[in-house]
């Protein structure tokens, strides 16, 4: 691939998740405001379509020579093989955040359930993975062509990347939950990343990506804004369990 097209994927890699770590540019003009739906979250999605238009115009006119596997080869592959661990993690992480937030102590519309709890994940779901699977971690690889363990790089280098990110949503928070976060972030990343590049299809991670988001469905019934103790430390050692899974599956030849 040419200098010129790895470097403007290195800039919209860049551009990409400043947008989604910052809500800019929506942040500035979008402020929607109905029910008892939280207006920030309009934001975000109305910022994810920005994100998407933004990606499809410079794929296709600046780097069509860019490809991430957004197709159906091996999804059903990809599901079978590795998605029943992905689906267990995201399951046992909503107990955990169901225990430690119980009792509940607000009642939901429908429509923030919906928006805030399954809608939302899907748009954190595409961009997350096009930019930090799709985009930085064929980037890194490709940078990295003249190492022989090139891909192992890549998977682990975007996934800390990918952990450190999660530093500003986590921000005033004690530092316990900050460092927890950032490590189970980059299992979580190690997990993505893994199976992405042995199916080479870029739905798989994105799929279970939203899965295991909508672990955070719990937080639609309550006023916590923090983890609480009991749900920090099973999620943690779930995925840290789930992070050596990743090491293991990378390791595989097949």
């Amino acid at each position: 691939m040419k200098k010129k097209e790895l470097i403007i994927i290195g800039i919209l890699t860049i551009l990409l998740a400043f947008m989604d770590i910052s809500g800019l540019p929506s942040a500035l003009f979008i402020n929607i405001e109905i029910l008892d739906i939280t207006p920030f979250y309009f934001t975000l999605m109305f910022n994810f379509i920005l994100i998407g238009i933004i990606a499809f115009l410079t794929l296709k006119y600046l780097c069509p020579n860019w490809k991430m596997g957004l197709n159906k080869k091996n999804i059903k592959y990809g599901l079978k093989k590795y998605g029943i661990v992905g689906i267990f993690v995201g399951i046992i992480t909503g107990i955990a955040f169901y225990i430690g937030l119980k009792p509940f102590n607000y009642n939901p519309t429908i429509w923030k359930v919906l928006i805030e709890g399954i809608i939302y994940y899907i748009g954190v779901a595409i961009v997350e993975e096009l930019y930090v699977r799709g985009l930085l971690l064929n980037l890194i690889e490709k940078l990295c062509y003249k190492k022989k363990s090139n891909t192992v790089i890549a998977i682990i280098l975007s996934s800390v990347i990918f952990g450190l990110g999660h530093i500003i949503g986590v921000l005033g928070q004690p530092i316990l939950i900050i460092i927890t976060k950032v490590i189970w972030t980059i299992a979580m990343g190690m997990y993505f990343g893994t199976i992405y590049k042995k199916t080479n299809n870029l739905w798989l991670p994105i799929i279970l990506h939203f899965i295991i988001n909508v672990c955070a469905l719990p937080y639609c019934f309550t006023t916590i804004t923090t983890y609480p103790d009991i749900s920090l430390y099973i999620v943690l050692l779930t995925y840290l369990l789930l992070g050596i899974y990743s090491l293991f599956i990378m390791k595989s030849k097949r």
